[in-house]
């Protein structure tokens, strides 16, 4: 088996033995510490002696091992080995063999996922202590793909993995009244890890690929275990469908192309037949949330032949709907748009013009300001607002391209007058 199939098998297999641990074991936090041990033992080891016949069970027996391990060297300071020894009936006390399927009958990821977006965390933890442990990447990946130093992004899994614990939430999916706002939870925290690789904060590059990847494959997971869920299967549409685009956002230099001037010929298709089929099941199920309508609209961009061709009437319902569902600003940002593409740049900017002190700040608030100022012929508002847009952004490829729409308004500008 060839390198990056062993690292998506142990992707797919992290969360299922963290769960296997802390349900064994009741303690989470190390079994979390242990499955990392043995996924870097098999990501040594598999590629040179090959990959054992039962995967799961040699992970399962190696991660046993190393929490033993340190249970053992903890024993003076916390007594953890009484209390395993306690918890563990007699003829259980072994390591279960590498080549049994060892309770393979149950599959804890989505119980692991729960955990790991726990309503105590904040999204910057739950979204480290997911990738690390749903997602199976080691904290030096993690901190590189979030650009602080691996002791930083140690602490935060740490301390997450420690609020967990004074939460005294048990391993296992919530009960079913506490669902809802625990699904919410993970849906949150996947739709953020999206955004981070699909348009990356800070940093030299628009992407960061291995974050947007890695969120598709964790909504997949969340889809498969619970695939009536419309949201669910929204928020994995909207992934899909948005990032359909990535192929065609940026020129040979990084640098960011707007949607209205993409090739639309590089598009995945795939992707996008596969996005509108799940958000159109989604919708016939009657049980609209904000997810599916952000996929519709995504569904709505990627159907038309071309950026004249897009519905923006239909797109501006569907802010429109949103809008009620959610008091998120950036959403009223969009539908500005959607009403100005729809009504004419007057009445998206009359829109904006409410958003101002909700927005001050933040870079795409001026961006948009700066594209509707210059479909409106105001040249000079337009490069102001770009300007200030650069100013505010941490994005260095979104920086690049703010500064060079100013410089050529600027020119066009000088030129009329």
């Amino acid at each position: 088996m060839s390198r990056p199939r062993i690292d998506d098998l142990l992707r797919e297999l992290a969360p299922q033995v963290v769960g296997v641990l802390s349900r064994r074991f009741g303690d989470f936090d190390t079994a979390e510490d242990a499955v990392q041990e043995a996924l870097l033992d098999a990501a040594a080891q598999w590629p040179e002696q090959g990959v054992p016949d039962n995967p799961r069970g040699w992970l399962v027996q190696v991660a046993y091992r190393r929490m033993t391990e340190q249970i053992r060297n903890e024993q003076a300071r916390r007594r953890r080995e009484e209390l395993v020894a306690a918890r563990t009936p007699a003829d259980r006390q072994a390591a279960p063999p590498a080549d049994l399927a060892y309770e393979s009958d149950r599959d804890d990821t989505l119980a692991t996922l729960f955990l790991c977006c726990h309503p105590a965390l904040t999204p910057a933890s739950a979204i480290a202590l997911t990738l690390r442990s749903v997602g199976g990447l080691s904290t030096a990946e993690i901190a590189s793909a979030f650009m602080v130093p691996e002791t930083t992004m140690a602490q935060r899994i740490s301390r997450a993995k420690q609020r967990i614990k004074a939460s005294g939430a048990p391993f296992g999916m919530p009960v079913p009244q506490e669902r809802p706002r625990r699904l919410a939870s993970v849906l949150h925290v996947l739709y953020l890890i999206f955004n981070e690789g699909y348009a990356s904060s800070a940093g030299p590059d628009l992407h960061r690929v291995e974050l947007s990847r890695e969120a598709i494959r964790l909504a997949r997971t969340a889809h498969r275990l619970m695939p009536d869920d419309p949201e669910v299967a929204g928020l994995l549409a909207l992934m899909l469908l948005t990032d359909a685009r990535r192929p065609a956002r940026t020129d040979a230099h990084g640098t960011p192309i707007p949607l209205a001037e993409q090739d639309r010929a590089l598009w995945d298709g795939a992707a996008v037949a596969e996005g509108v089929a799940l958000v159109t099941g989604a919708l016939s199920r009657g049980a609209v949330g904000p997810y599916q309508l952000q996929a519709a609209v995504a569904a709505v961009h990627d159907e038309a032949p071309s950026a004249a061709d897009t519905d923006w009437p239909q797109i501006l319902a569907l802010y429109g709907l949103l809008e009620r569902m959610s008091d998120n600003p950036m959403v009223s940002l969009n539908k500005a748009v959607a009403a100005a593409m729809t009504h004419g740049p007057a009445t998206g900017l009359a829109l904006l013009d409410g958003l101002a002190d909700r927005l001050d700040g933040h870079h795409r608030f001026y961006a948009t300001r700066a594209h509707l100022r210059e479909m409106d012929g105001d040249l000079e508002g337009a490069v102001a607002d770009y300007r200030a847009a650069a100013g505010r952004t941490t994005s260095i490829p979104e920086r690049d391209h703010l500064v060079t729409r100013a410089a050529r308004l600027a020119d066009e500008r000088g030129r009329r007058t």
